[in-house]
């Protein structure tokens, strides 16, 4: 079952397709956004780097400058420490390319997921010490590490935090910290990445040196890449930053990219933000995952094809093997689930204790998509459990965390996400006391689908689909449209593609318009809902390209096919349900 609605924000889309040219559909698609005003519009759909704030209203920024001048001045060793997540490596691999034009003695060093953790340590402060480094420089963490930065000052170092993590209640006693989510800095955008925090430092430094701005131009590849890979916001500077780092990597020069994009056998079509969330991304964040995420960084420093090669290599071998690991723990997952009363809990707590730990996440996200509930999975560590939870738009899994946080060694997140430790022995009683404090209704778990433009096909034309294009990158908080059309007869279809993993079909609406529409999702389930609601004879008549009485309504993102020279339109579906105004359905 799925709970369909339509987005119905008001505006008068009629005068501002007029004023901008563009198609009143179009506006209400920006207007869904939440994009309010004409300013804001214009940003929208105009904005380049000159709609960027000045980055010299972070708060530290000119006293990071002048730190790292003096530093650089001296011959002192710095050292920046990142994270080893795509936003992690992104950020290290801009502050050492910027510090090291700037003449500056620097390393990176980057956690070990497994031995350290995430972000500042113990152990990285001391190899610090011994190695004689002056000056600490984080990326994409920092903001928490109180005690670590207390440690550091204690040993003489100076510490310059770059984060944009939430700050807590007390934060640390760094000699100066850039995050635009810290009390009284007054950067007007707040939803910055790691790397994109970093990147204004370079250009502030930069400036100081007077090294001119071409020269930190190609960096924007890496604040796009770790802005989509950390999927925030593609809201205000974040969309610009990622349209403009888009347009880069599609010529980039980097070796490494140009090799991880030739791995990935992506080298004929432009790299979209999906490429990096679903294809280039994914290889760097599996180094920090079951290798070691300097291999990435090792990556993006190459300065030969031929070691960049190899290198891009190894990524994505590495990046296979998680999937395949992946794929195995969802199996495992799911078999646990349908084969005990697990089924009927609302908030899924599954154990795999031979689960690899930093795969609990992923495998809780799929496990998450596929029943629409709260989902934590728990793998056995070193020491106890440690585990990762993925939620849905209804449960706020930090607080609900909150009410049994006795049965935890140490906990945090966020409402959609967050990670836990916990002694074996409380695995059951968690399990039991998060479902008994869950207040989530049947509602809650119905997966809701929201549908921008009820939208006939006679209204598609290729003019509208190109002009779609003016609301790429799609990502966080700026989703692929969903329109929709009710009660499509379909004409025929048929399971196409060397792995049979498409359906083609041939559809009609009430006004008489035909259309070619694609499926790509689970060709079983949709054969199953035929024939469940239609019956097993309405299927074969559908298959073998016969008339049936087999009628949906779809919702659909529609497309241009060019295939030798000829241009036909077609429309791609994305969810589907009984037509005539049945209720029914599954995605």
């Amino acid at each position: 079952m799925e709970k369909w609605m339509v987005s119905a924000k008001k505006a008068d889309f009629q005068k501002l397709a007029a004023e901008f040219g563009i198609d009143p559909v179009t506006v209400r698609l920006i207007r869904n956004r939440d994009i309010v005003g004409e300013e804001a519009m214009r940003e929208y759909l105009y904005g380049d780097l000159t709609w960027l704030h000045d980055p010299h209203l972070l708060k530290d920024m000119d006293k990071s400058v002048g730190i790292l001048q003096e530093k650089i001045r001296g011959g002192k060793k710095i050292r920046v420490i990142g994270d080893y997540d795509i936003d992690g490596v992104n950020a290290s691999y801009i502050l050492l390319t910027g510090l090291l034009r700037c003449g500056a003695l620097v390393d990176v060093d980057i956690p070990d997921r497994i031995r350290d953790g995430y972000g500042l340590n113990e152990h990285l402060i001391e190899l610090a010490a011994e190695a004689e480094v002056d000056t600490i420089i984080t990326c994409d963490n920092g903001i928490a590490a109180v005690q670590e930065i207390a440690q550091a000052k204690a040993l003489g170092m100076t510490v310059i935090v770059t984060d944009h993590h939430e700050p807590q209640e007390v934060l640390p006693s760094a000699d100066a910290l850039i995050n635009p989510k810290q009390p009284d800095c007054p950067y007007p955008y707040k939803s910055l990445c790691g790397a994109a925090v970093a990147f204004k430092l370079i250009q502030c430094l930069y400036e100081a040196y007077g090294i001119s701005a071409e020269e930190w131009d190609p960096l924007l590849e890496n604040v796009a890449f770790a802005t989509v890979g950390d999927v925030m916001d593609l809201t205000g500077e974040n969309r610009i930053l990622v349209k403009e780092g888009l347009k880069r990597l599609n010529h980039t020069r980097n070796e490494g990219f140009r090799a991880l994009i030739a791995a990935n056998g992506l080298t004929e079509g432009p790299i979209s933000a999906y490429h990096i969330g679903f294809v280039l991304g994914p290889c760097i964040n599996a180094t920090g995952r079951l290798d070691t995420a300097k291999r990435a960084l090792k990556l993006l420093m190459a300065s030969t094809p031929e070691q960049a090669k190899i290198l891009a290599e190894e990524l994505k071998s590495l990046n296979d093997e998680r999937k395949d690991m992946t794929q195995q723990g969802v199996a495992e997952a799911m078999e646990l689930m349908e084969s005990t009363s697990m089924k009927e809990d609302k908030v899924l707590v599954i154990y795999l204790p031979t689960c690899h730990e930093s795969l609990a996440g992923i495998i809780a996200g799929r496990i998450r998509e596929k029943y629409n509930r709260p989902v934590f999975v728990l793998t056995k560590a070193e020491e106890g459990v440690k585990g990762s939870g993925r939620s849905i738009e209804a449960y706020n899994m930090f607080q609900e965390l909150c009410k049994v946080s006795g049965l935890f060694t140490k906990f945090g997140g966020h409402p959609m996400a967050a990670g836990l430790s916990l002694p074996e022995e409380n695995v059951e009683r968690f399990r039991k006391e998060i479902n008994e404090a869950a207040e989530l209704t049947e509602d809650d778990l119905l997966p809701k689908i929201m549908i921008d433009v009820p939208m006939p096909l006679d209204y598609i034309k290729e003019k509208l689909i190109r002009e779609l294009s003016v609301l790429e990158p799609f990502g966080k908080a700026n989703t692929k449209p969903v329109f929709a059309d009710r009660n499509l007869k379909i004409l025929r279809a048929q399971i196409i593609g060397r792995n049979r993993n498409v359906l083609k079909m041939l559809v009609q609406n009430a006004s008489g318009c035909t259309m070619e529409a694609l499926y790509f999702g689970d060709i079983p389930g949709f054969e199953d809902y035929i024939r469940e609601n239609f019956g097993p004879a309405e299927l074969e008549l559908l298959l073998q390209g016969r008339p049936s009485s087999v009628v949906l309504s779809m919702t659909y993102y529609p497309s241009v096919n060019e295939f030798r020279g000829n241009k036909t339109l077609q429309i791609v579906i994305q969810n589907y349900q009984r037509g005539k105004g049945e209720t029914s359905g599954k995605k």
